[in-house]
């Protein structure tokens, strides 16, 4: 029954009292003010609620337990604090679902909450009278034994729990001695262990101890109690509290506890809180071959390693006084073998509520292998060191972080930094300030995923300031159980890589550019044949695109000519065999006109360093002109071959500095005399077959054949085999430069030549013969004119100049003739005067004009210098030259003649606006009887033996002359003579 009772107001002394009182209960109390705030709160209250009792304190009920809020309980805290009478509730708690009983007691200025969890609801019982208590107001609240007891051990008051549990009347307890009851203590051994705690209390000690109890037959309770003393103002005891908790269950769960650990692997000890060892586990005793009477308190350091024993003590010792946790390395002493294993000791303190250490808890664990392994570790630590330091690269390690726990000496050397900045996230400073952000995000998706981190970056070089790339690569290195331990990395320096990956960038991009400009079909092949590059000429001609061919190679195969697959294929399968060069020659449909072209196939491999195949590049190109030339020039030398073969005219090979004929046709063997074997002996040279005098005709030719190619045809003597000369014509063309071979026609002129002996010596004869009498027909038709002007008879007289005039042309013609045949025999007079060319020019001029009113002769400039030559030939070249630009410009009404004079030469350039002269005829109108071949320059009579003369003449003089002309608009002659 729960009794009513106000709270009475406690000194300080009884104050402590009843925390460690209500501290040590099992059940979660809570002290509230009127306003609910809580102001206590015990250590059960935190495992009610699951928060701290020092967070609760200060803080509203109803928002700090959530849990054990509801209307019920609600609705009985105000009744407790309108009535102030000892209230219970029972209620279930809407967020775990638990029955939960509260006992509500009011306090000055508050109440206190008293929780008990319940399996189900139970009946309320009757509240019973009020009675006096120094605690009872609070502790029959409680569900612990609680006791008053004097210092001799009489009970002065106690709760309802240790007479529930006894089954006995307040009365029959009251006032006599707990150590000689009966039913409390039921063995000696107990009575005195009693009595040794009574003792020590009253010496002012707080003393806990575990005993056990028989309330009755066939009950045993263990009970964990604390005697606490209360002393009075002068220090002296003045009663004794003492508080029994059961701890039965603890009892029977330590009982498992003990015959689980003689199942686990570990060697287990227990430690009193003064470092009494007071118990070892069986497999303790397997393995040192002690008893476990032996091993209690330092009766086990015996088999501890002689060097290990001072140091354990020690810190045995440093772990009671400091409450802290025991932890050490030990080699023990096997008791059959007698060697020594590492084993790893560990201990940890087991508080009361109060948090006073009760026990201690010990575990040695074999770590024999673990050293081992460890000094292995150690030894592999120094090679991987020695490693790090020995490679190129720059060694790095970090913890499973990611903090960096170690550097190469490399590093160091290329940043310039300290261990000290490189060290945790310090190496992050040297990055680039573009690879920053990148790396860090890498770096953090590595440590959260634990895959392999490798990422390229920029380090800045300590000494330069210059920023290199580096490969950094990292790997975690795990445990059995998969955690990992440490990151392992290396940052390779790849700038040159890089540089030379930039340089195939911008090569790949020349190439790209390259293929897409060249005019051929460009592609790419891996070494199965497969497409990774066709440029736009090779998609625009044959219709397909890169895609397509890439899913199937063979759709190429209709755009090939049937005739070529199978050569096509030999070429293939030989090249991807052997490595070499692929070349074939194929034809190619054209997707947009279906015509087939010829194109010339050709690939070649790249290499990787090992000599391996990985790329074939290839091009395609059009040589459809070429087949078509090639067939032309097969067609051109069947013809050529014909030519060289007949009998004709005289081909010939000249090879060397030497000029000699090492190679002759037919015809040149046949015209000459001279052998084959001859020829390529090298015996037959240019210098032996021409004469002296014809040399420069040669170095002539030679200078125009190393400028155009080719030379002018020539006339020239040959010396035969038989020592005779050969009228020739001689042309040729360059066919090499080094070593120069030239290519020569000869063809035969004997037969020209005697021609034109013959015609030349007929007019020399003609001339002659003719000269004779035009010289008397021209002087009587003078005298004839001279006596028609006497007798007066005019109308005979026009006659008579028509004559005269006809004369004159048959006498002019004869001339030319006569000229024509004295220079073709060298024989041609000059004489040697003073010329003033102005004068001569317009004396010419106004002449002319009187006999050609047609045309208006103009005259400009002037030379103002007088030239040495002879007066009439000159006369006779300027009065040739304007007297064809008027016979040429039928239909012009002018001629130019233009004057100018330099301090070497003078110029005199005639200008008509008449026919003109074809490019293709220009150079030959200064040949002898050469005539322009124009229908309209037929129309207009001549021999053509002007301009030849003219010609002579102005070379005789050491001149030169030339002509200008276009068809239609007319034509100017410039002769140039030297001043001296």
């Amino acid at each position: 029954m729960l009794k009513t009772t106000q709270l009475t107001r406690l000194t300080p002394e009884s104050h402590k009292t009843l925390l460690t009182i209500l501290e040590t209960l099992p059940e979660a109390l809570f002290v509230l003010d009127d306003a609910a705030t809580i102001l206590y709160a015990n250590a059960s209250a935190q495992a009610l609620t699951g928060v701290a009792p020092e967070i609760l304190v200060g803080n509203t009920f109803w928002r700090s337990a959530p849990q054990l809020v509801s209307t019920a309980l609600y609705q009985a805290v105000c009744e407790t604090k309108q009535t102030r009478a000892l209230t219970e509730v029972q209620y279930v708690s809407p967020v775990t679902g638990t029955w939960l009983q509260v006992h509500l007691s009011p306090t000055l200025g508050g109440l206190t909450l008293h929780f008990h969890e319940m399996g189900g609801p139970a009946h309320r019982q009757e509240i019973v009278p009020e009675r006096e208590s120094l605690y009872m107001d609070v502790l029959n609240t409680l569900h612990a034994g609680f006791m008053i007891l004097t210092p001799e051990g009489i009970v002065l008051d106690l709760n309802e729990v240790p007479l529930d549990d006894a089954q006995i009347r307040r009365e029959e307890i009251v006032g006599k001695s707990l150590v000689e009851d009966p039913w409390w203590f039921f063995s000696p051994a107990s009575q005195a262990q009693f009595r040794a705690a009574i003792a020590r209390a009253n010496k002012g000690e707080t003393v806990r101890f575990g005993i056990t109890i028989h309330p009755r037959e066939g009950m045993e309770i263990h009970l964990e109690e604390a005697i606490t003393p209360h002393l009075d103002a002068k220090h002296h005891v003045d009663y004794l509290v003492m508080v029994a908790i059961d701890i039965t269950a603890r009892k029977r769960a330590e009982a498992e506890i003990h015959a689980l650990i003689d199942a686990i692997p570990q060697l287990v000890w227990t430690m009193r809180p003064d470092g009494y060892v007071d118990y070892h586990n069986q497999r303790w005793c397997d393995y040192t071959g002690l008893s476990p009477e032996e091993t209690q308190g330092d009766g086990w350091i015996q088999c501890l390693h002689p060097e290990d024993r001072q140091r354990v003590r020690s810190m045995r010792q440093r772990a009671i006084q400091g409450d802290g946790v025991c932890e050490t390395e030990m080699r023990l002493r096997h008791g059959t073998t007698g060697t020594y294993r590492w084993f790893l000791a560990r201990a940890l303190p087991v508080r009361d509520d109060a948090g006073q250490i009760v026990k201690w808890f010990g575990t040695s664990t074999d770590i024999e292998e673990q050293k081992q392994a460890a000094e292995r570790i150690k030894t592999s630590e120094q090679n991987w060191r020695i490693l790090a330091e020995t490679v190129p690269q720059l060694v790095w390690m970090t913890s499973p972080e990611g903090l960096v726990e170690y550097w190469n000496q490399r590093w160091y050397d290329y940043t310039g930094s300290s261990p000290e900045q490189a060290s945790g996230h310090g190496w992050s400073q040297f990055l680039h300030s573009d690879d920053y952000q990148h790396t860090l995000r890498v770096w953090h998706h590595a440590l959260a995923s634990g895959e392999a981190y490798e990422i390229e970056y920029r380090l800045k070089e300590g000494q330069t300031g210059g920023y290199r790339w580096f490969l950094a690569r990292g790997m975690p290195v795990r445990d059995e159980a998969g955690q990992i331990l440490k990151w392992f990395g290396t940052c390779t320096d790849i700038e040159e890589q890089k540089q030379t990956e930039q340089r195939l960038k911008e090569s790949e991009e020349r190439f790209r550019v390259l293929a897409e400009t060249v005019p051929q079909l460009v592609w790419v092949t891996r070494p199965n044949g497969q497409h990774e590059y066709t440029n736009q000429h090779w998609c625009d001609y044959t219709g397909l695109t890169l895609k397509q061919i890439q899913s199937d190679r063979w759709d190429q195969l209709p755009f090939m000519h049937p005739d070529d697959w199978e050569s096509n294929r030999a070429c293939i399968q030989h090249a991807l065999e052997t490595g070499a060069m692929y070349e074939h020659e194929q034809r190619l449909r054209n997707a947009q006109t279906g015509e087939y072209r010829w194109f010339l196939v050709r690939a070649l491999p790249m290499r990787d360093e090992a000599g391996q195949i990985v790329r074939w590049f290839g091009t395609c190109t059009d040589i459809e002109d070429q087949k078509r030339i090639e067939k032309a020039l097969r067609e051109s030398q069947e013809r050529i071959r014909a030519l060289i073969d007949s009998n004709i005219i005289g081909i010939v090979s000249v090879e060397g500095e030497k000029e000699a004929l090492v190679e002759g046709n037919d015809a040149w063997v046949h015209m000459t005399g001279y052998t084959r074997e001859e020829m390529r002996s090298g015996a037959v040279i240019r210098e032996k077959i021409i004469s002296p005098e014809q040399a420069p005709l040669f170095e002539h030719a030679r200078q125009e054949l190393l400028t155009y190619g080719q030379h002018t045809p020539f006339e020239v003597e040959v010396k035969c085999k038989d020592g005779s000369y050969l009228p020739v014509l001689v042309g040729g063309v360059l066919f090499q430069e080094q070593p120069r071979q030239i290519i020569s026609f000869v063809l035969d002129n004997s037969a020209r030549k005697e021609l034109e002996r013959r015609k030349d010596a007929f007019i020399s004869m003609a001339s002659h013969e003719l000269k004779n009498p035009l010289a008397a027909l021209k002087m009587q038709a003078s005298l004839l004119h001279r006596q028609l002007t006497k007798q007066g008879t005019q109308d005979q007289l026009p006659a008579l100049a028509r004559m005269e005039a006809q004369i004159n042309k048959v006498n002019r013609l004869v001339e030319e003739l006569l000229d024509v045949s004295k220079i073709q025999a060298g024989r041609l007079e000059y004489r040697q005067e003073t010329v003033d060319l102005d004068a001569l020019l317009r004396e010419i001029a106004e002449t002319m004009q009187q006999t050609h009113p047609s045309h208006r002769i103009l005259v400009r400039g002037a030379v103002q210098i007088n030239l040495l030559g002879d007066r009439d030939r000159l006369g006779q070249v300027f009065t040739n030259l304007i007297s064809n630009a008027i016979k040429y410009s039928p239909d012009a009404q002018t001629v130019e003649m233009d004057l100018s004079a330099s301090a070497e030469t003078v110029t005199i350039r005639v200008t008509d606006h008449g026919l003109g002269i074809p490019r293709e005829q220009r150079d030959k109108i200064f040949e002898r009887f050469y005539r322009v071949t124009g229908p309209k320059q037929k129309a207009i009579p001549g021999l053509g033996m002007g301009l030849y003369i003219v010609a002579e003449i102005v070379k005789h003089h050491g001149g030169t002359i030339t002509v200008e002309s276009e068809v239609g608009k007319g034509s100017t002659f410039t002769v140039t003579l030297p001043t001296r």
